[in-house]
């Protein structure tokens, strides 16, 4: 496997996980995926260190424990107030191992001046040696993870010599109106929200993700034509250079 000169590996656990199948949350029910999905781990990573000038691309994530659910009985609140009776069902002791790096957004031209790759790498291994800048979840706010330094592919993993094993179609990530890389055929960006999806497969504990570039993955668009925040140098965004903490 071959790690870019500006990856991050780290370890991510937790006592639970949810990464909820959307095609079972219908009638209200939530049921937990086998393995994270792709945006689940950008979204750990982003709670790492995370700056509108790059995206967090994820390459790799290892499974190391042995997939178990537990299902629980819940009462979420309805939109019309009281509570509701529903049934999750959770992962049960995750931990993975991810490899990922990030890429400037090209969509942002004008955070140009704020792409310092050696800077921007070396904060994001110093958050992750802290924990995280925020709160990390595995999946949804109830399941609380950690996440440390770790070597991809180090130690042993229940999944370890098991062979290629087969998840089906599954969610893959969120193309966002300023990350979304479809132009149209002027070269401007299209600014879409999109859904991708993908067949996932794992091969000794370890899945290695497409790129969101990637061809073979499935689209779908949800909303046209979004409006994207926009981040201005010394009024909303601070420069890496006096990134507080971390100089």
């Amino acid at each position: 496997m071959i790690k870019k000169r500006n990856s991050v590996e780290f370890e991510v656990y937790g006592k639970y996980a949810l990464f909820s199948d959307p095609i079972t949350r219908v009638g209200g029910e939530k049921f937990s995926y086998q393995v994270p999905t792709y945006q689940a781990l950008k979204g750990i990573l982003e709670s790492v260190y995370w700056k509108p000038t790059f995206i967090w691309v994820i390459d790799a994530v290892r499974v190391m424990n042995k997939i178990q659910t537990e299902g629980k009985g819940i009462r979420p609140i309805k939109m019309n107030g009281g509570n509701d009776l529903s049934y999750y069902t959770y992962l049960k002791e995750a931990r993975y191992q991810v490899l990922a790096h990030f890429e400037w957004n090209e969509n942002r031209p004008g955070l140009q001046n704020d792409r310092n790759e050696n800077k921007h790498h070396n904060i994001a291994k110093r958050s992750i040696g802290k924990g995280g800048r925020r709160d990390i979840f595995l999946g949804t706010r109830e399941c609380q993870g950690y996440v440390e330094h770790c070597e991809f592919g180090r130690g042993s993993g229940f999944y370890d010599d098991y062979g290629e094993l087969n998840f089906g179609f599954m969610f893959h990530g969120i193309d966002y109106p300023d990350e979304n890389p479809t132009k149209n055929e002027e070269g401007i960006p299209l600014r879409n929200f999109d859904v991708r999806f993908y067949n996932c497969t794992m091969k000794d504990g370890i899945i290695l993700f497409p790129a969101p570039s990637d061809s073979s993955l499935k689209r779908r668009t949800v909303f046209e034509n979004q409006q994207m925040k926009e981040f201005v140098i010394g009024q909303n965004l601070l420069p890496v250079e006096t990134e507080g903490g971390d100089e």
